[in-house]
């Protein structure tokens, strides 16, 4: 099973940095930077934050395909 997400199209519609979001949710600008490229699970906790900073429902920023 793969993680695809849509955290960078999403940051970049609502016209944040990965410096911004990082800020926004309590995380580091490398940890933005790793979730967009999808060489990082994030916590379902982080995954909340995320969608809330993006104002966003969890289940249209990241998607489980088999």
């Amino acid at each position: 099973m793969k993680l695809i997400t849509k955290i960078k199209p999403q940051r970049r519609k609502t016209g944040l940095t990965q410096a911004d979001l990082a800020a926004e949710v309590g995380v580091s600008r490398q940890t933005i930077i790793s979730i967009e490229k999808g060489t990082c699970v994030p916590s379902t906790f982080l995954a909340l934050k995320l969608a809330r900073a993006l104002r966003k429902p969890v289940e249209e920023l990241f998607t489980i395909i088999e």
